[in-house]
């Protein structure tokens, strides 16, 4: 019975499977968007404040993109090497030895990426929408996982 239990723990491989195609698929939607972006850019001809805006909003849509691509790729070699192998070569900020470092990794990206999301929300502002509320929002949220991880790290001392 204790090996049947230990070998489920190769189930894990169908998120992370599933999580690596999402990663991926996010990617390349994001690559294939940046080179159709900047090729309408050149064949607009246009380099004017608009043109510069509207590239600037979509290389920010894209950033965004390519960051939550990166969370579920970290969150898939998290998996893996938690459950499956964790003897890869991987870089120092990528090991993950417990599911408290693939949290805190987590977070971290989330925090970024809300950054983020708020940024593309004040270049795209039209002066009409109210950005206090969002950007408040989003504010308590990065603070409440900035003290997450800082009450953590505290313990840990």
């Amino acid at each position: 019975m204790s090996r049947f239990l230990a070998a489920t723990r190769y189930i894990t491989v169908i998120p992370v499977v599933c999580i690596f195609l999402a990663a991926t698929a996010l990617l390349i939607f994001a690559a294939t968007n940046t080179v159709m972006t900047i090729g309408e850019v050149i064949v607009a001809r246009e380099f004017n404040s608009k043109v510069g805006k509207t590239l600037l909003l979509h290389s920010i849509e894209n950033v965004d993109m390519f960051l939550l691509g990166t969370v579920l790729y970290v969150i898939a070699m998290g998996l893996y090497e938690l459950f499956i192998d964790d003897t890869l070569d991987l870089p120092s900020w990528l090991v993950i030895h417990n599911l408290d470092d693939l949290k805190d990794k987590l977070i971290g990206v989330v925090i970024v990426v809300l950054g983020v999301l708020f940024l593309g929300q004040v270049i795209s502002w039209d002066g009409q929408r109210d950005l206090l509320n969002p950007g408040a929002a989003i504010a308590l949220v990065i603070a409440a996982l900035a003290y997450f991880l800082s009450n953590k790290k505290a313990k840990q001392v």
